[in-house]
């Protein structure tokens, strides 16, 4: 099991984020956009090469993203109707996400097996998003859809005269 930070920050419209380890050492970086259809986040290793990617393939509600292992589609993230809770279903790899997305403790699942854990951690440098995910290679994907429930987060407090916008923060 391995534990990465996010840096919580101010959201922006292009973003470049900084996904390191307890240590500090950055592990990957996440550069994109979201707010229509075909806008992207890439997740690339720190040597370049492209490890995960996030696609927007429909804006309207119930939006959707098809996930990507490499340059390979490995799922598609959509929004389960749900009054009570926030659910999510990743198709194809058949997780389940659910918890708390507003204060951003969930946890992603296939089957009964936990892959994923979210929570927020205060660290001496400031407030982070901790994802502690079991499986190593798991990771690059995890960060993606972690991404995405932090845009549905915020995205849903926008004005609708505004151009929606990807969080997770900025590199530091």
């Amino acid at each position: 099991m391995s534990e990465f930070f996010i840096q919580e920050q101010q959201l922006s419209n292009i973003t470049r984020t900084l996904v390191k380890d307890e240590d500090g050492k950055s592990l990957y970086l996440l550069v994109g956009r979201w707010g229509t259809r075909g806008d992207a986040l890439s997740l690339y290793a720190m040597n370049g090469e492209l490890v995960a990617s996030i696609k927007q393939t429909s804006f309207m509600f119930g939006s959707r993203f098809e996930l990507y292992k490499g340059f390979k589609k490995v799922g598609v993230l959509r929004k389960i109707l749900n009054l009570n809770a926030d659910f999510y279903y990743i198709q194809h790899l058949h997780w389940t996400v659910s918890g708390n997305i507003k204060n951003h403790h969930y946890s992603i699942y296939q089957m009964n097996h936990k892959i994923m854990e979210m929570s927020k951690a205060t660290l001496f440098t400031g407030d982070y998003f901790s994802l502690n995910v079991v499986d190593d290679e798991d990771a690059p994907l995890c960060i993606c859809v972690a991404a995405v429930l932090d845009y549905w987060l915020y995205n849903k407090k926008k004005n609708n005269g505004r151009k929606p916008i990807m969080g997770l923060g900025t590199c530091q």
